[in-house]
């Protein structure tokens, strides 16, 4: 006894406006700042100064006698705050192992030695201001040319890689780097942390709500039934706020201390220090291929720095021993340590700095052997998963080139370095692959039917921006034959059954089984109360022979529009709601059988003024093969933003350390230069929509990631077929160009 859909009239697939866009427009969604509570006190943070050393003396004396101070909070009369156990499930993930004020020394700048509480933000501004700390410091290292401090694992091995690259017939060796870059999202982290003398609830900038409540649990030393998150709305995220970070637990332990509710809001500057932050990375890559141009070894070696407490490893080869057939292989990685805040997942964490290496070398490759880069990628193109030795479960990515092709109108390339030109401008275009991985987390969802005829659906997960409550309404409506505007939807509370991370593009793959379910469940009673409810026409039917379609409870074989709709069953038989309750595993402890990605082809044209020494970005499109797009509207929204911040990582995002202080220089909007209106061109995006029903009956997979994706490196290959110069360290900069005018 399960819903059946309506295939012709469903809204999946279709654009749809986001259901809370006129709380954002209207200003009326409640972001974790704008929460208010009688008696609320205001805490500010003391940052360190240095990036290495130890606390002499922290002398708090003159603040706490400011007005309206009520407490300066550090290591010697705050309560103890614990770490966090290592586990590998997710249930618990955080980036920064120490909890604050565990010690006096300083790892990095920025790390908070105390913090100031007062009646009002000003005051509390003002007493953090007046504490003064003396320092035993030290020379820090924030060297941007990055050795390894842990040792060299071999994440990935087949054939004899070494072997094969000394006797290949065309060799490439060459080191990559991607800088230090910053989630610079418009909503500051915040917290507002409210204490009963039993329960925490905690109002906080989080994109997992479960995640957090349990991380806060463990730090603070209690139950987590004793600990309420909560995160309706979110001014997104980027993967930084993935992670618990320090103002939470402060904010927090002194609402526990002051019995006060305690707002803490950190500024755009210690975003920079003790937020998180895409680490550096630096790449060598090595390919070897025969005289045809089949690869015969790939050798992919990466550093990332981290920080010196923590082992934060950023994955750059994941996408390198599936994405290309290739007898030899071999990817290793180590840690570089340094004096700065623990880096964290920053959209595509891994795989975007890893393709900008592997997808440049690809490019040079193709050139050396002067053939076409798709036609190169088509030869070495494999046909099943040669890391894992699995086939895999979808792969469409030379459709997406070849749509990419058609649309970029890539035929007409002429392969000569600086020899297209338009309206005076040289014109530049490049290609890349793109690769994101395709996965699901355990998800649970509560879904009633009312007698109103509307429905409601709770989970606790969030949504970060990305329009995951208009998912959620869509595969409601979907299931249950209401109107999407008629679903309420409920996140963002650790009070509701227990939902995933908003991070790695899974929350959709992973909540779409859970609703299934649960409406299921749900569906399951209502046609077992038409069965036995006195008045039903259905009164005495066995249940196994009514069906639930559009919203009404009919006879099997019988047209809908014969049967009842099931609000008018649940007044007939005075229930109020009929509800189920679903859940679905993760696929991560499962054992895979098939290898699941989501793949793209991004195609960048570049406009080189050389008189002037001026480069942009004229033309963008871009191809996802990620199964069915349950709303193409976010969807494309989606992977349009995802493009804008490639091209910032591409041509002007890097966060820089100050070598003296090891201080981030540039932590604030007007010099840590990002993508604007005037930087972006056009974007054409195209969905294959080639479903896999392996996580979940619609084959959606999630998009947040693939879009920025091989992006940079397409946008530097395209700088290379304008210019010449093959630059492989971003951000690219015109002085890199400057040798070519």
């Amino acid at each position: 006894m399960t819903a059946t859909t309506d295939k012709t009239n469903s809204p999946i697939g279709r654009p749809t406006k986001r259901i809370d866009g006129p709380l954002k427009v209207t200003g009326n969604a409640t972001y974790t700042a704008d929460h208010k509570f009688p008696g609320m006190l205001y805490a500010v943070p003391v940052c360190a100064e240095i990036a290495n050393g130890t606390i002499a003396k922290l002398d708090c004396s003159e603040a706490e006698k400011m007005p309206g101070v009520k407490a300066i909070f550090h290591r010697g009369n705050t309560s103890k705050l614990f770490r966090v156990n290592p586990n590998a499930d997710f249930s618990a993930y955080s980036d920064e192992d120490r909890p604050p004020f565990e010690d006096d020394v300083i790892r990095y700048y920025g790390q908070y030695v105390a913090v100031a509480v007062a009646e009002t933000f000003e005051q509390a501004k003002a007493a953090a201001d007046q504490v003064k700390v003396t320092y035993n410091e030290k020379k820090p290292n924030v060297d941007v040319k990055l050795s390894a401090d842990t040792k060299t694992t071999v994440e990935s091995e087949r054939g004899e890689a070494q072997k094969a690259f000394d006797v290949s017939a065309n060799k490439l060796d060459g080191t990559y780097t991607t800088p230090a870059e910053t989630h610079c999202t418009i909503e500051l982290h915040s917290s507002v942390a409210v204490f009963d003398g039993f329960n925490f609830k905690l109002y906080e900038t989080t994109q997992g709500v479960v995640n957090h409540k349990n991380v806060l649990a463990q730090v603070l030393g209690v139950e987590p039934e004793n600990v309420q998150v909560i995160s309706k709305f979110l001014g997104s995220g980027f993967g930084g706020k993935i992670s618990p970070w320090s103002q939470s637990a402060i904010a927090a332990a002194a609402a526990r201390q002051l019995k006060k509710p305690i707002k803490l809001v950190i500024s755009r500057k210690m975003t920079f220090q003790t937020a998180g932050h895409r680490p550096r990375t630096q790449q060598r890559i090595r390919i070897g291929t025969d005289a045809k141009g089949k690869l015969t070894s790939i050798q992919h070696d990466y550093l990332n720095h981290t920080a010196i407490l923590d082992d934060f490893k950023e994955n750059c080869g994941e996408c390198t021993t599936y994405l290309y057939s290739v007898p030899n292989l071999r990817v290793t990685s180590a840690l570089a340590k340094r004096n700065i805040g623990s880096p964290t997942s920053m959209r595509g964490p891994g795989a975007v700095p890893g393709l900008f290496a592997l997808e440049s070398a690809i490019d040079e490759m193709a050139a050396k052997l002067k053939m076409d880069p798709i036609q190169f990628r088509i030869l070495n193109e494999p046909t099943m998963d040669e890391g894992k030795k699995i086939p895999f479960a979808s792969r469409h990515l030379l459709d997406c080139f070849k749509m990419g092709s058609e649309k970029f109108g890539w035929s007409k390339r002429d392969p000569r370095i600086g020899s297209m030109k338009k309206d005076g401008l040289t014109l530049g275009w490049g290609t890349a692959g793109a690769s994101w991985i395709a996965e699901r987390f355990a998800a649970e969802a509560t879904v009633e039917m009312k007698n109103d005829g509307t429905a409601r659906v709770s989970c606790g997960t969030q949504d970060i921006g990305t329009g995951t409550y208009t998912i959620f309404a869509q595969v409601v409506s979907d299931k249950l034959g209401v109107a999407v505007d008629k679903v309420e939807v409920v996140l963002g509370d650790t009070a509701l059954p227990p939902g995933p991370l908003s991070g790695g593009s899974m929350g959709i793959a992973s909540i779409i089984p859970a609703v299934s379910k649960a409406i299921d469940k749900a569906v399951n009673t209502l046609l077992t109360a038409a069965a036995k409810t006195p008045g039903s026409p259905f009164l005495g039917i066995d249940g196994k022979e009514l069906q639930f379609t559009k919203g009404r409870i009919h006879k099997k074989g019988q047209d809908p529009s014969s049967g009842m709709p099931f609000s008018e069953m649940l007044n007939l038989a005075n229930f109020r709601t009929v509800s189920g309750k679903g859940t679905s595993p993760s696929t991560f402890a499962q054992k895979a059988k098939e290898s699941m990605h989501s793949y793209g082809a991004q195609f960048v044209e570049v406009t080189w003024q050389e008189e002037i020494a001026r480069l942009r970005v004229s033309r963008v499109v871009t191809v996802i093969d990620a199964g069915k797009i349950i709303n193409p509207k976010t969807g494309r929204n989606q992977i349009e933003g995802a493009v804008v911040m490639g091209i910032g990582m591409a041509l002007f995002e890097h966060t820089h350390y100050e070598s003296t202080k090891g201080a981030p220089i540039n932590s604030n909007l007007a010099d840590y230069v990002m993508a604007v209106n005037a930087d972006v061109p056009e974007i054409d995006v195209h969905f294959l929509e080639v479903p896999n029903t392996e996580l979940n009956e619609y084959g959606a997979r999630g998009i947040g990631e693939i879009g920025i994706a091989g992006f940079a490196p397409a946008l530097a290959n395209a700088v290379y077929h304008a210019t010449g110069i093959r630059v492989r360290d971003l951000p690219i900069k015109i002085e890199d160009l400057l040798g070519n005018t």
